[in-house]
């Protein structure tokens, strides 16, 4: 079955590595009989603050780029999202990208008298491939992976994101070409399960 996959780019750089994940991933996909789309969320103008939450009106009136990604997720039925983890977390422009567009009414909605909202993007699934030099054994056993947590609960869970998936690479400063090879094989493969 044909899918429609839309790739973010959450690195401030189009010559990173992350990237290139991006692109062994359509390659897979497209293969597979996918149709691809892509965001690069530096090319992207926009305000990345939001400035007053959802207390006021600017939250509503989104800049022509982030009102077209919106179109874009509603388009897709999966997300690959690519970034490295910065500090522990992604990149802020990648960040703000999630802040502004993530909208009450587009992502979810709150009802009265219910605990939980809507959740207005259920029925998509996410990929999530982040970069580290973080060696991986360590991301997971003392960092135990705080990040992944979050995203998947209080950030694309919370919206209907499911599943969410993460695809982990590190230790980015000490890989090889080879290393780096096995890895965008990988992804290329992960491409065209749609997964």
């Amino acid at each position: 079955m044909a899918k429609n996959i839309l790739l973010v780019l959450g690195h401030p750089s189009k010559k990173s590595f992350n990237k290139a994940l991006l692109d062994a991933y359509q390659k897979g996909a497209e293969a597979a009989g996918a149709a691809c789309k892509t965001i690069y969320i530096s090319d992207l103008k926009f305000d990345v603050n939001l400035a007053d939450g959802y207390k006021t009106g600017k939250a509503d009136e989104l800049e022509p780029d982030l009102a077209a990604a919106q179109q874009l997720f509603k388009w897709a039925d999966h997300v690959v999202l690519a970034f490295p983890n910065w500090w522990g977390a992604m990149p802020a422009i990648a960040k703000g990208f999630i802040d502004r567009l993530f909208l009450p009414g587009f992502a979810f909605k709150n009802h009265s008298g219910k605990n939980f909202p809507e959740q207005l993007l259920k029925g998509k699934s996410i990929r999530i491939l982040v970069t580290m030099d973080t060696p991986k054994f360590w991301f997971y056993l003392v960092h135990r992976a705080s990040l992944y947590l979050l995203l998947k609960k209080v950030v694309f869970g919370y919206v209907g994101f499911d599943p969410v998936r993460f695809t982990t690479f590190g230790f980015m400063r000490k890989s090889t070409d080879k290393q780096r090879n096995q890895w965008l094989q990988k992804v290329e493969q992960l491409g065209t399960q749609f997964k």
